[in-house]
């Protein structure tokens, strides 16, 4: 089971820093899934299948999502075209699809290889993670949910097009 852990340590790390070092956006979001991706696999490790299934419903589902539709909609262009036909190229795919193999022969190992791991503690009910979320710490929910609309404004603000200014005409008062 450590090696497991390790194992996907290592890979949430390497996809990491490649989401910081890639120049191209999507290319950064298909390493930044597979990060994502490795910390679910740690947190199934660890004992919290639950955490585990949010990290991959949320984080790698809801929010990538968020952020493929954020780039579609900044519009890049002619050279946004070329960019995504060059996504079509086999070749972009080799870096995620070998770390996500890697992925998901760890989680074959762990489902059929071995044991569940042991949970430490008390089971915890979605039910009562939800009315922690929305009882306490309800604040720190909609505070994040401001942060990610403000980064969403952000990024429309910073990648809209402004049409640079006209010379004023005859015809204009």
């Amino acid at each position: 089971m450590n090696a497991v852990f390790y194992i996907s340590s290592l890979v949430a790390v390497i996809a990491t820093a490649l989401v910081v070092t890639r120049v191209n956006v999507v290319h950064a979001l298909l390493y930044l899934i597979v990060s994502l991706l490795a910390v679910a696999l740690i947190f199934f490790v660890l004992g919290a299948p639950f955490v585990a299934a949010l990290e991959v419903l949320i984080y790698a589902g809801a929010i990538m999502v968020l952020f493929v539709f954020v780039i579609m909609m900044l519009n890049l262009g002619a050279r946004g075209e070329r960019r995504q036909k060059a996504l079509l190229n086999p070749s972009i795919w080799i870096g995620p699809g070998i770390l996500a193999i890697v992925l998901l022969g760890e989680l074959v190992y762990v489902l059929i290889g071995q044991e569940l791991p042991p949970t430490s503690g008390s089971e915890v009910s979605p039910k009562q993670v939800s009315l922690a979320l929305f009882g306490p710490y309800a604040l720190g929910v909609e505070l994040a949910s401001v942060l990610l609309l403000a980064g969403l404004v952000g990024a429309y603000h910073l990648g809209r097009r402004v049409a640079p200014p006209r010379a004023p005409s005859k015809e204009d008062p």
